[in-house]
């Protein structure tokens, strides 16, 4: 009885282990590894249970006795106890590594983990092979749980979908043979501006691989030096190709020595997130579809061949089928960037599933801007919402746009202290939705004076121009012919 029930959860460990820990299957696991109470103390009571399993039925001439599918399932049950072992001194490590930035910070309890893995029957090139698999899952588990704030459906969902970008669906596959190929795997996060698509792509970006150096008992180099983010909309089309790409001295004007780009920057195991990729210009598209292809580029000027040894993340708030029918955005780039392509969900969405995420979402941006939690900030910031904009407003801009009311709430007492008057608002809606209705609206007339109200919210052409889809002169045109009407 004793066995069969060793057998039993030796099995359940096993499966667990390979589960996405953000997916239905791992916590269906949990639910019975715990008899149903997926609590903290009932999870580690289960973890110890499967530690006395394995005092009885692991080691390396237990392993050696066993066919191939019980060995198998043997030491993923060993990987999963020691992993949860190892959790607090691997959770430390993240905190002192971020706090330390770029100087790698030593990891005393690397070689026990190793040790113990060795008792377990683990051979030494394997058991180090897990300490680094081990310490990039938890760091994984780390960014998407405390740095993208919030439990709803999507949310979990999002987790899930960006563990697997990191991870795939299989990790037993991805420890034999992905560990060191997923730079081959470009991941492309969609979803409106404002809606986390940064966060979840440092997620992704500081996630990867980091090799254990013995001689100086760390992770080098530093997770923190693995993520290079460039704003695409934020460089002049003149810089563009030399800040990816490099130039040589003398490739221009100006030019008066090289310069390594982004790209050559990006250390191995790393990413370079190319934010707001659809302002790319299509031939920029041809260049970064060789580096996805080839791994390879070129810089301005030059005629040496370099190797790319990054990820590539890219995202945009744009509609990409809208740009490639109109020849903006090329089909080949695209199907080579969007191996995986990640949707981040708008605020007003998550909010429909679970009212209760904004007082999660609140509580998580007072922390991040006073450097620590506020139960007395995070309900004074929820009472200025709930009088100044009231529970069904849209939040248009999304995560960022809850930031900044928690700024404001903290200056003024306010969410929105440069709003125009709720009143003056709905009387400017409700005149465009009498206009549609009377049939006085031409289509042009329409979006004039739904860019206006648009401006009027945000007061800049460019928030607009990232809500619309249109560009920025042509949202100006839009907004003073609005005026231009309404003078008239």
């Amino acid at each position: 009885m004793a066995r069969a029930l060793d057998a039993e959860l030796l099995s359940l460990a096993a499966r667990a282990g390979a589960a996405n820990p953000f997916g239905d299957e791992r916590r269906e696991l949990d639910m019975t590894l715990t008899s149903g109470t997926p609590d903290e103390p009932s999870f580690f009571r289960a973890l110890e249970r499967l530690d006395l399993a394995l005092d009885r039925h692991a080691g390396p001439s237990r392993l050696a006795r066993l066919d191939t599918v019980e060995r198998g399932t043997m030491e993923r049950a060993i990987l999963f106890g020691a992993f949860h072992r190892y959790l607090r001194e691997m959770d430390d490590l993240v905190t002192r590594q971020r706090a330390a930035g770029a100087s790698p910070v030593p990891a005393p309890f690397a070689r026990s983990l190793i040790a113990h893995l060795a008792l377990r029957g683990i051979d030494a090139p394997r058991a180090e092979r897990w300490l680094v698999l081990f310490f990039q899952m938890r760091r994984c588990f780390s960014f998407l749980t405390e740095d993208l704030a919030g439990a709803g459906p999507s949310m979990r969902r999002l987790r899930e979908s960006l563990w697997n970008a990191v991870f795939t669906r299989d990790l037993a596959r991805y420890e034999a043979v992905l560990w060191d190929r997923m730079e081959d795997f470009a991941t492309l996060l969609l979803g409106e501006t404002g809606t986390g698509k940064g966060v979840a792509a440092a997620a992704i970006g500081r996630a990867g691989l980091v090799p254990f150096d013995a001689k100086k008992g760390a992770f080098v180099p530093s997770f923190t030096e693995s993520f290079v983010p460039v704003n695409l909309a934020e460089l002049p089309d003149s810089l563009l190709e030399s800040e990816l790409f490099g130039h040589e001295k003398g490739a221009f004007t100006g030019a008066i020595a090289a310069h390594d780009g982004l790209l050559q920057r990006t250390r191995r195991h790393g990413a370079i997130f190319l934010d707001e990729i659809g302002e790319l210009a299509p031939h920029v598209q041809v260049k970064l579809l060789r580096v996805l292809q080839e791994r390879a580029f070129t810089p301005v000027g030059g005629r040496k061949v370099l190797r790319f040894e990054g990820r590539v993340i890219a995202a945009t708030h744009r509609p990409l089928d809208e740009l490639r029918r109109d020849g903006r955005f090329r089909d080949d780039f695209f199907y080579r960037l969007s191996t995986e392509a990640i949707v981040v969900p708008p605020l007003r969405a998550r909010l429909l599933e679970d009212p209760g995420e904004l007082t999660a979402l609140v509580a998580h941006v007072v922390a991040r801007t006073l450097g620590s939690p506020s139960t007395e900030v995070a309900g004074e910031v929820e009472a200025a919402i709930a009088r100044d904009l009231g529970d069904r407003y849209a939040w248009p801009g999304n995560v960022r746009e809850l930031e900044q009311c928690v700024r404001a709430v903290l200056l003024s007492g306010r969410c929105a202290p440069d709003r125009r008057d709720a009143a003056a608002d709905l009387d400017a809606h409700a005149a465009v939705l009498d206009a549609m209705r009377r049939g006085a609206l031409s289509a042009d007339g329409l979006l004039d004076r739904y860019c206006a109200l648009l401006y009027a919210q945000h007061a800049s052409y460019e928030a607009v121009a990232r809500i619309t889809g249109l560009d920025r002169r042509t949202v100006k045109r839009h907004v003073l012919a609005s005026a231009k009407s309404d003078a008239a």
